[in-house]
C-alpha cells in the first residue's frame, strides 16, 4: 500500500551522500513547520544516528523483536524532526525473512498517520529490505553523483523498480555537483538511458552542489549550517518538491523552473 506523505531516499551505491540529504531534507521539512519522520530503513548499515552524534536507546530492531513499540523508540532531534534509528552492524537486520520483512513495512505506514511527512533513508542498491520499503512510499528521490559508477548503479534501481514498482516513478538528485549546469548534464545522461532502454526518462527534482561544509558538518558529526550552498541547494529541493497539498508529483516542475532561473 503506497502512502503519499512517505518520501523514499535511494542511491545505487553508498557514499554518494544519501542519507547527508535525508538529514538534511528532515531538517527543512522541520523548519517549514511540518512534523516530520525520518526512518532509518537501511539495515544493518544504518548510520543516521551516528552522522548526527546521537545515541539512541531504542531502535528499529527492538521494534521488530517487541521490546517497544514504535512511538516509544522515536527519538527527538533538537532541529524539529523525529528519528527511528537503526542499528549499524547487525547482520541479521540486513537479511530479514519474508515475515520480519513483512512486519518492518508496516511500520511506516503505522507512522504516516503521526506526521506530515515519513522519510525513508533507504538501503543502496536494491536488495529485499530497500525494495520492501519502496512499496510503501508515496513517492522517491533517486540520489546519483557524476561518477559512472553512480550512473550505471543508478539506471540499475530504475530499471528494477520499473518492473517490481511501476507507479513509483523516481525523480533524480544530482549530488556533489561541480555547478548547475554539470548537474543537469548528469541528469541528462541518465534519463536518455532510462529513455532508450526502459521507455521513461526520470525528471529532475534537484541539484546540491559540491560543498566541503558537509564533510566538515559529517565529521564533526553535527548538521551543516543552513547558509551554505549544499544546505541551500537542499532547502530548494524541499520548497519546490513540497509546495503543492501533494508531495513531488506536483511540485517537481516547480523545481525544474527553480533551477532554470538561477
Amino acid at each position: 500500500m503506497h502512502n503519499n506523505n512517505i518520501l523514499a531516499i535511494a542511491s545505487g551505491k553508498g557514499g554518494v551522500g544519501k542519507t547527508w540529504l535525508a538529514i538534511t531534507l528532515a531538517r527543512a521539512l522541520a523548519v517549514s513547520g511540518r512534523r516530520t519522520l525520518l526512518f532509518d530503513g537501511d539495515l544493518g548499515l544504518a548510520n543516521i544516528d551516528v552522522q548526527l552524534g546521537l545515541h539512541p536507546r531504542h531502535d528499529i530492531a527492538d521494534i521488530l523483536a517487541g521490546r517497544v513499540a514504535p512511538e516509544d523508540a522515536i527519538l527527538r532531534h533538537e532541529a524539529g524532526f523525529d528519528i527511528l534509528a537503526g542499528r549499524s552492524g547487525n547482520a541479521a537486520l540486513a537479511s530479514l525473512p519474508e515475515t520480519m520483512l513483512t512486519a518492518l513495512a508496516t511500520i511506516p505506514g503505522l507512522m504516516a498517520d503521526r506526521y506530515d511527512i515519513v522519510l525513508l533513508d533507504l538501503a543502496a542498491g536494491v536488495d529485499a529490505t530497500m525494495r520492501r520499503l519502496a512499496a510503501v512510499a508515496g513517492s522517491m528521490l533517486l540520489l546519483a553523483t557524476a561518477e559512472p559508477t553512480s550512473l550505471t548503479d543508478a539506471y540499475a534501481v530504475l530499471k528494477r523498480l520499473a518492473r517490481e514498482c511501476p507507479t513509483l516513478d523516481p525523480a533524480i538528485v544530482v549530488n556533489m555537483a561541480g555547478s548547475l549546469a554539470a548537474g543537469r548534464a548528469t541528469h541528462a545522461t541518465l534519463a536518455r538511458a532510462a529513455a532508450q532502454f526502459l521507455g521513461r526518462a526520470p525528471r529532475l527534482a534537484g541539484i546540491i552542489r559540491r560543498d566541503p561544509a558537509v564533510l566538515a558538518a559529517i565529521r564533526r558529526q553535527t548538521l551543516a549550517p543552513l547558509a551554505t550552498a549544499a544546505c541551500e541547494d537542499a532547502t530548494a529541493l524541499t520548497n519546490a518538491w513540497f509546495a503543492g497539498s501533494e508531495p513531488g508529483w506536483k511540485g517537481t516542475t516547480r523545481r525544474d523552473a527553480l533551477l532554470a532561473a538561477r
